[in-house]
């Protein structure tokens, strides 16, 4: 079991890769970080197949939206080098979180490239080698692009709140644990911290799945930040009594019209940010920014299993009369549950938001549009 509370290991957020590409004798596979079983052990889960990888997607073993466009290009590779059906991989890839975006963007890239091949007259193993190529690009690509949102992350934190010493609220998990690189709005808390400017880090433990007390207090822990775990909705206590200065979070999908989809309570939290004139700062990558969802209305909203809300999980603590992975009744028998894995922040409430190719603020459809024209003639 790794020392996860560590405060020495500066810099190490992450020691164990969230995802990986290995070719052992027997063929390849996709290697992952379960995150289902953090803080309490590093394990990883191996998938030699498409429905192997769709379980571990969602069951949440793998998670977060630039993380989810890595291992569903990984996906559509894997069934490519293994001989199965590519498009069938694909298209339940593609569906399995329907929320986030990176995830289909990621199956279509590396769908392309394989089909681009066998249009091309190659065989398949050419058409494998090409997805994987694909999607160890993405991989690569996604990076880069969490150093360069870092960078346009920290600018902005120096403009808005000048002279540093920076107390930052965060909701749900943002780092190396859902990205190819150290993450969207955690990587810019990182940068704030190695530079000496963040005094601290307020931890959403974002409820249904505690993905901000199991994993972003994980990560803050590794990278020795001053860091402190509240319950969701304490937060509304901290900004009244003035102990916040920012809201940092990502996104899931946002639509053309600037509306952001992220794990629910952040639409709260962006309510409180605009009472308390604090600003509210969306974090992701340009691949989340979704022109064909028009606005929020049009998000579809994953709904989630009820009994995330009327159980307490217990998956790795052996509790008597429980059984590992199950969970403690909190709420009579029967006891219907809402639980919307995201909610949406209208635009008008996010003060800016910060890309690889820039920062839009304030947030519009137009100057979203720009920056998505942008990216693309950078990528062509």
């Amino acid at each position: 079991m790794a020392d996860q509370y560590a405060q020495s290991r500066e810099d190490t957020p992450v020691e164990i890769p969230a995802i990986r590409w290995d070719e052992p004798p027997e063929g390849p596979v996709l290697v992952l970080l379960d995150q289902t079983r953090l803080p309490a052990e590093e394990v990883e889960l191996v998938c030699t197949d498409a429905p192997a990888l769709v379980e571990a997607i969602r069951t949440l073993a793998v998670r977060g939206a630039p993380l989810l466009g890595i291992a569903g290009a990984y996906g559509v590779a894997l069934a490519a080098a293994r001989g199965f059906d590519v498009d069938e991989a694909a298209a339940s890839l593609a569906s399995a979180r329907p929320t986030a975006v990176n995830l289909s963007h990621g199956v279509r890239r590396a769908q392309a490239a394989h089909l681009a091949v066998l249009r091309g007259g190659g065989d398949q193993k050419r058409a494998a080698e090409a997805a994987l190529a694909a999607a160890r690009a993405l991989h690569r690509e996604d990076a880069e692009a969490s150093a360069r949102m870092a960078e346009q992350g920290l600018a902005l934190l120096d403009e808005l709140l000048p002279g540093g010493n920076h107390r930052i609220l965060t909701h749900c998990n943002t780092g190396a644990l859902v990205s190819g690189g150290e993450g969207t709005a955690f990587a810019v808390v990182l940068a704030a911290h190695r530079a000496g400017r963040l005094r601290r880090l307020w931890v959403d433990e974002t409820r249904p799945l505690l993905q901000g007390a199991r994993l972003t207090s994980y990560e803050a822990a590794r990278a020795g930040m001053a860091y402190t775990l509240l319950t969701d909705n304490a937060a509304g206590s901290l900004f009244s009594a003035g102990e916040v200065d920012a809201v940092l979070i990502g996104a899931d999908r946002i639509a053309a019209d600037g509306s952001v989809a992220n794990k629910v309570g952040s639409y709260p939290l962006a309510v409180l940010a605009r009472y308390h004139h604090v600003p509210f700062i969306v974090v992701a990558p340009v691949t989340t920014v979704d022109p064909d969802t028009p606005n929020g209305a049009s998000i579809e909203v994953e709904q989630r299993a009820g009994h995330e809300v009327t159980e307490i999980t217990a998956p790795q603590v052996p509790v008597a009369g429980v059984e590992a992975g199950g969970g403690i009744p909190v709420a009579p028998l029967g006891t219907q549950a809402y639980n919307p894995a995201f909610d949406v922040t209208p635009p008008e409430l996010v003060t800016a938001i910060v890309t690889e190719e820039g920062v839009v603020s304030p947030v519009t459809a137009e100057a979203l549009a720009e920056l998505c024209d942008r990216s693309r003639q950078v990528t062509i």
